[in-house]
């Protein structure tokens, strides 16, 4: 468990570093991305949708907010619109994720652990929890991609990542796109009591269910 959780942060460090040094360079920060989504207000809703889409999709490589754009895709495409549009575009970075790791995510691995039998338990271990990482995934940043990226290089069945990938972000994108539909920018408190709630929620339940069922499994 503990080389599954090590093999897990190296990833996660590896998209965040990319993040963090566009921010520290000025290249790419919150609020250059709020600031751009607040100038396509008037904007054409389908070149609003591609824009979204595309931010959620380089989130595979760049740690972006990703619940942030998902608030702007409510509000400024409504409801259902903006549901669909943030799905898509979880989806296009998972299945990505997944299809470039399922290829080249394993060989990755050996390079931190050459010891088959280290190896061996990050398989089981990931067979084991994934599908449970996958349904909390959004309860921390970055843990999506890295989870789908575990799924893939792990070579987890397509149709049970894309069922646990699912479970774990629908219902995530109805409850955030909901919140963004519904706030504007004299209001936000609906958005930011949902990302507030939401957070904590998946937060609390990620660390009882694998952070405190591990501690307590290990003792």
């Amino acid at each position: 468990m503990k080389d599954l959780l090590k093999t897990m942060l190296v990833l996660a460090l590896l998209f965040a570093s990319t993040f963090i040094m566009l921010n520290i360079t000025g290249v790419l920060t919150i609020d250059s991305i709020q600031q751009a989504l607040q100038g396509m207000g008037t904007a054409d809703p389908m070149m609003i949708a591609i824009v979204i889409i595309g931010l959620l999709l380089a989130d595979l490589l760049i740690a972006v907010p990703t619940m942030t754009i998902a608030i702007f895709a409510g509000y400024y495409l409504g409801w259902m619109p903006g549901f669909v549009v943030v799905v898509l575009g979880f989806y296009s970075a998972g299945i990505a994720g997944y299809s470039i790791s399922r290829r080249y995510g394993w060989r990755l691995i050996r390079h931190i652990y050459q010891d088959e039998q280290r190896l061996n338990e990050i398989y089981d271990a990931f067979n084991r929890l994934g599908p449970l990482i996958l349904v909390l995934c959004r309860a921390i940043p970055i843990l999506p991609e890295v989870s789908s990226c575990m799924s893939g290089a792990t070579k987890m069945p397509f149709v049970s990542y894309l069922l646990f990938y699912s479970i774990g972000s629908i219902p995530y994108a109805l409850l955030v796109t909901y919140a963004g539909s519904i706030s504007t920018l004299d209001n936000p408190v609906p958005a930011i009591i949902t990302a507030l709630s939401l957070s904590l929620l998946l937060w609390l339940t990620w660390y009882i269910v694998v952070v405190k069922k591990q501690n307590d499994r290990m003792s």
